[in-house]
C-alpha cells in the first residue's frame, strides 16, 4: 500500500464529507458521527450526484440526487443493484491517509 496524507481529521466536520481529486476521478471522505472516516467514489452509479454532498448516517450515505443509500464499509447500494468503488483508509494523529495504489488501480472516469 501506498499511503497518501489527505489532510486532518478535523478538516471534515462529524457527518460530512469532502472530496479529494485525484488523476482518476473525484474521491468522496465521509466522516461518521463516531469519527470513523471512509473514502469512496465521489460519484453516484445511478444519477452521477456527488456524494460529498449528500447526508452520512451511521457508515452510510444518501445521494442528494436520488436518495440512493450506500454502505461506506462495502460500497453496496441499499436495495439496489449498484456499488461504489472503496479505497482503504486509516488514522494516524489525526491525519487521514489513503492508499494512492488502490485509487491508482480504479478506471479513469
Amino acid at each position: 500500500m501506498s499511503w497518501i496524507d489527505v489532510g486532518h481529521i478535523d478538516d471534515i466536520p462529524l457527518r460530512g464529507a469532502r472530496v479529494v481529486k485525484t488523476p482518476v476521478g473525484c474521491v468522496g471522505l465521509f466522516r461518521t458521527a463516531e469519527a470513523q472516516v471512509f473514502a469512496a467514489s465521489n460519484t453516484c452509479p445511478h444519477k452521477a450526484g456527488p456524494l460529498s454532498e449528500g447526508i452520512v448516517h451511521g457508515t452510510r450515505v444518501t445521494c442528494p440526487l436520488h436518495n440512493w443509500v450506500f454502505d461506506l464499509n462495502t460500497g453496496e447500494a441499499q436495495g439496489e443493484d449498484a456499488r461504489l468503488d472503496t479505497y482503504p483508509v486509516r488514522l494516524e494523529a489525526g491525519r487521514i491517509l489513503l492508499d494512492g495504489a488502490a485509487v491508482g488501480k480504479r478506471s479513469a472516469a
